[in-house]
């Protein structure tokens, strides 16, 4: 009876390890598992979704993020059946999202990164010898009103002092930009442009459009054809082709700093008045929801967020820190820059096709 007892107990040991083992491995699993989420997002965001740091950070929260990309102002055309979330560059783009899939808000924003003119050195020094600049180690400040008031007048690079010595700087000066029709960073340009050529007034109705719609029309037609977004007018830039003067995003900028990637003769330079580019979840998910919620108040996220050159909403605490062996090419504080109020989408959808249409109203 001894005998049978000792089996009888040894089985039920072994079966209560066994069912151990099954119940700790269904725990693992449990904990490891994921919910994979869709996502529409700009593409100065691809290489973010894509650093591993983010997608192991994002996997211990449960998620594994599949994303594509496209213009912000082109995703209104787009069929999201199917994806979680949409996640355009700014607010007013993200807002006609929201009304479009009948939204809830308030919107998640994570992070924002306002608008800059990369320029060559010896580009950014003419500049500052002819009023439109000033200038510290690597970057400076442009005055948008005698920028604009440049464009105005058609100025050419050749008829600025000190512009002879640089035999590149030649032909109509602008700053290059995207498409303000389907790319954010060239709406954006306007919005700011706008702001200051109607004496510090936001655009809000068509006898406003009307005010300023040659002057915008003039700052897209100089370009000829623009490209479709601001990473590959980012990557011309830095492999030295296209234009001495580009407009993008700071987040790139600090992107490439922080990869120690070549700068060359790179300098930075801040608009007195820009915009900046609010970084908008549209959630069309519950899943998409907690998705944006996470990167907005995640510390880990928030950090890789800042690597990635991005300034998360609510501290400048964070970025400040994180760059501070980059404060030489960067603003950190944003002194001497005034924020332009971004006119409503459908004002600026309109503005962007005056723009590209010959500034006329038809």
């Amino acid at each position: 009876m001894r005998r049978i007892a000792g089996i009888v107990l040894a089985v039920l040991l072994i079966g209560g390890v066994a069912a151990a083992v099954v119940e700790g491995r269904t725990e693992q699993d449990r904990s490891t598992a994921t919910k994979t989420v869709r996502g529409m997002i700009g593409s100065e965001k691809a290489e973010f979704f894509a650093d591993p740091d983010v997608v192991k950070a994002l996997a211990a929260k449960g998620y594994t993020v599949k994303t594509e990309t496209s213009g912000s102002w082109a995703m209104d055309g787009l069929d999201l059946e199917g994806y979680d979330f949409a996640f355009p560059s700014s607010q007013a783009p993200a807002d006609e999202l929201a009304d479009k899939y009948h939204v809830r808000r308030p919107l998640p924003r994570p992070f924002y990164s306002p608008l800059v003119v990369v320029a060559h050195r010896g580009a950014a020094q003419v500049l500052a010898a002819n009023g439109l600049a000033t200038l510290d180690k690597h970057t400076g400040t442009l005055r948008m009103a005698a920028y604009l008031d440049a464009a105005r007048h058609e100025r050419t690079w050749q008829q600025l002092k000190g512009a002879g010595a640089h035999g590149e700087l030649t032909g109509t000066l602008y700053i290059a930009s995207t498409d303000p029709e389907s790319s954010n960073s060239g709406a954006l340009y306007l919005a700011a442009a706008s702001y200051v050529a109607d004496g510090g007034r936001v655009a809000a109705d068509t006898a406003a459009i009307d005010r300023t719609a040659p002057l915008m029309h003039r700052l897209i037609s100089v370009q000829g054809a623009q490209q479709p977004s601001s990473e590959a007018a980012f990557g011309d830039f830095v492999s030295g082709a296209g234009n001495p003067l580009v407009l993008v995003y700071e987040s790139q900028v600090a992107a490439l700093l922080d990869e120690g990637g070549d700068t060359g003769d790179l300098t930075v330079l801040y608009p007195d008045t820009t915009a900046n580019s609010d970084h908008t979840v549209v959630p069309l998910t519950p899943e998409g929801r907690a998705l944006g919620e996470l990167l907005s108040s995640d510390p880990t996220l928030r950090e890789l967020a800042v690597r990635h050159g991005f300034r998360p909403q609510g501290s400048t605490r964070e970025f400040t820190a994180a760059t501070a062996d980059r404060a030489s090419y960067l603003n950190q504080k944003l002194t001497g820059v005034r924020q332009a109020p971004v006119p409503a989408s459908e004002v600026l959808h309109e503005m962007a096709r005056r723009a590209g249409n010959q500034g006329d109203s038809t």
